[in-house]
């Protein structure tokens, strides 16, 4: 198979997507997982009296923490394949992914399965991050200035 057969090879034999079902669900799933931070976040202000970076500081840990269970129990991945993109919201995303590759290399040990494998996922994602933030400062700076 040469380079110009491969990617026609890909065309034919790849399940074809719904793309419109596929955005309407991720829409639906990741507005509903924010929708569970805000009721959290407003349980934690009235039935804690916590405001301010305190707040955010718990509701983040509740979002971690619940990310994190659903995916030991499996619920994660079921939920990833209906929601698609819209399970990846940022906070239970990440502790999915975490969480996801922290289960997969455990057989290996403490230090190097969990430790050294525990950012394979989202390793790239937080320095991607971290390099478009600069990029972005830099522009502003250099906009404003």
């Amino acid at each position: 198979m040469n380079k110009n057969e491969y990617p026609e090879f890909v065309e034919k034999t790849a399940p074809k997507t719904r793309k419109l079902k596929t955005m309407v669900w991720a829409f639906i799933i990741g507005g509903l997982i924010c929708c569970v931070g805000e009721a959290i976040k407003d349980i934690f202000a009235a039935g804690f009296r916590l405001e301010g970076k305190s707040l955010a500081s718990y509701v983040t840990m509740t979002m971690i923490f619940l990310g994190s269970l659903f995916t030991a129990f499996g619920l994660y991945d079921k939920l990833g394949r209906k929601a698609g993109a819209g399970s990846i919201v940022p906070i239970t995303g990440f502790a999915n992914s975490i969480t996801a590759s922290a289960m997969e290399h455990n057989r290996e040990g403490v230090i190097f399965g969990v430790c050294t494998q525990l950012f394979t996922i989202a390793g790239p994602v937080i320095v991607f991050g971290i390099a478009l933030s600069v990029i972005a400062g830099l522009i502003k700076l250099i906009i404003i200035k």
